[in-house]
């Protein structure tokens, strides 16, 4: 005979759970079970002989279809204090493969994720978010430009100082060459510095989809 938890007592006895515990606490079922609190299981058969109580064939062989479809009521709508903390089949807090419970919080992640994307998707379309990729590419793109056009004025520039001053013109533009790129080279040490420890204000989280 397997053994039973409060509910699952009360179920198979047709009585209340409250009244399991009084008779539990009036010493009625002493020897009838063992373990206590959350962990207390009950012998159906002993409970039945120390109430006085006849059990019905199914209930004496512990598979008939009567007592299976009571205790899976049970266990779907248990949530009393005698309902074990951990289920069986769930050491400690992981989800074993065949887990309905798995299957559940997988579905439940895949609809945030979709919802998650709609709003994203909805929020471009509407103008109101622009993705930091597509922000961050088209800056770059542009800043690389700049440079370039930057770079053929320099160019320039020492043409013209070595028309000017009568000095070499490669010279001249090797100078301005070195002094720009060290000046580029510190700013974007600087700029990736500041960057790092930004941090979005609570507007921007509360945007951030």
């Amino acid at each position: 005979m397997a053994h039973l938890t409060a509910s699952q007592l009360a179920a198979e006895l047709n009585l209340s759970k409250g009244r399991i515990s009084q008779l539990v606490a009036d010493g009625r079922l002493d020897a009838c079970y063992s373990g206590e609190g959350r962990g207390r299981r009950f012998d159906l058969q002993a409970c039945a002989d120390a109430l006085n109580r006849k059990l019905d064939p199914g209930q004496m062989l512990g598979n008939g279809a009567a007592t299976k479809q009571r205790l899976a009521a049970v266990r779907a709508d248990e949530t009393d204090e005698d309902a074990d903390p951990i289920r069986p089949d769930r050491p400690g807090d992981v989800l074993t493969p065949r887990d309905p419970d798995r299957y559940e919080l997988a579905r439940i992640q895949k609809v945030e994720e979709e919802a998650r994307k709609l709003r994203r998707s909805n929020a471009e379309a509407e103008g109101t978010v622009v993705l930091a990729a597509s922000v961050s590419r088209q800056v770059a793109q542009q800043i690389s430009q700049e440079i370039a056009e930057f770079e053929t004025v320099l160019r320039e520039a020492a043409r013209r100082i070595a028309d000017r001053l009568g000095v070499d013109y490669r010279t001249a533009r090797q100078i301005m060459v070195e002094t720009w790129r060290e000046h580029r080279g510190a700013r974007t040490e600087a700029l990736a510095a500041r960057a790092s420890s930004a941090r979005m204000d609570d507007e921007e989280r509360a945007a951030d989809i």
